[in-house]
């Protein structure tokens, strides 16, 4: 059926004039969504500014930095501090760099290489050239009771006051709070030795002479390497300078059982070299033979302020120091 021509014209004008309005309406529905999108966006960044503003980490950043730059940090935590500062402004852009661009040279080492000891050195050991023995892991310890029997001994708690020796071994914290002097006792009670400085470096190095040990180039978190402080989270908010940095504060066991700071043995897989050993740099400083006191290898906060990778020692404290950072591990003369 047609329409006459007026009418048609009439139905004509209606469409165009409602196609017209449903135009107007759809301008202004999309600019009220965004008006009201754009209100949401202002809202939740605000609740994120103010979020990351009310973190304790941020906060405890925050108070770290301005005791650092009013002097108020005795001179054993002020490296501390630093690592912590720098991590928290470069790991994003350390993690992209590390991803996105290296020019270090790629190892592949041996699969099996802990095994490789030749028959020179026990099970726990690496061969180091066929020159000596290094045990393949950090130390943790077990306690000798008065009948022989042994225990194992909580890697939280120093050791002063009892007979302990040292063990290496997979998936085991690592013991810290010991010092140069206990270390020395802990070997020898396993018919092993504290590592020379030189015998030391070398098996961090790897055959490769690698700076780091996997590589000429650091990547954060190939080693545990870029941790969190348990000093600043525990103790910056009631630290001051009349308190101070306290031997207790250091040796608190609580400290290392926060996440984020001492990892177990062996569990960060890159962390090692064409001799098999594992976590020579970073998780723990670790004492080597010096009597006038000498730690190596950084720990998880730092691993490049006093050296780089292997090159990294400390002469800051005498042999009879130990703090939450101190570990170790033994070396052997080889089986003759």
């Amino acid at each position: 059926m047609e329409l006459p021509r007026g009418k048609l014209a009439e139905v004509d004008g209606v469409t165009k004039k409602t196609q017209m309005a449903w135009r107007i309406t759809a301008t202004h529905g999309a600019i009220a969504t965004f008006g009201a999108l754009s209100a949401c966006a202002v809202v939740i960044f605000g609740m994120a500014v103010h979020a990351r503003l009310n973190q304790k980490p941020f906060r405890e950043q925050l108070s770290a930095r301005h005791a650092l730059h009013n002097g108020s940090l005795p001179q054993p935590i002020l490296a501390e501090v630093t690592a912590v500062s720098i991590a928290a402004n470069t790991a994003n852009h350390d993690t992209f760099e590390s991803s996105a661009k290296d020019d270090a040279p790629a190892f592949e080492f041996p699969v099996n290489a802990n095994h490789l000891n030749h028959g020179l050195c026990p099970d726990d050991m690496a061969s180091i050239d066929n020159r000596f023995c290094v045990d393949i892991y950090e130390a943790s310890l077990v306690e000798i009771l008065p009948n022989g029997h042994e225990q194992a001994w909580p890697y939280t708690m120093p050791v002063s006051g009892h007979v302990v020796r040292a063990i290496s071994e997979k998936s085991a914290y690592p013991q810290a709070y010991i010092s140069e002097k206990e270390a020395l006792l802990a070997c020898s009670h396993s018919g092993k030795r504290l590592c020379k400085s030189a015998e030391w470096t070398k098996a961090c190095q790897g055959p490769e002479n690698a700076r780091f040990g996997y590589g000429n180039e650091r990547k954060a978190g190939v080693c545990n390497d870029n941790g969190r402080s348990p000093v600043l989270f525990y103790y910056a908010a009631t630290t001051t300078p009349a308190t101070g940095w306290t031997w207790d504060k250091l040796n608190d066991p609580q400290l290392n059982q926060l996440a984020g700071t001492l990892a177990e043995t062996g569990s960060h897989e890159g962390c090692t070299n064409g001799y098999g050993v594992y976590d020579m740099v970073g998780n723990l400083h670790e004492w080597v033979d010096d009597p006038a006191g000498t730690f190596q290898g950084g720990y998880y906060l730092d691993v490049t302020q006093n050296g780089e990778g292997c090159s990294y020692r400390t002469h800051a404290h005498d042999a009879a120091y130990h703090d939450y950072s101190t570990g170790f591990r033994c070396c052997s003369d080889i089986n003759q």
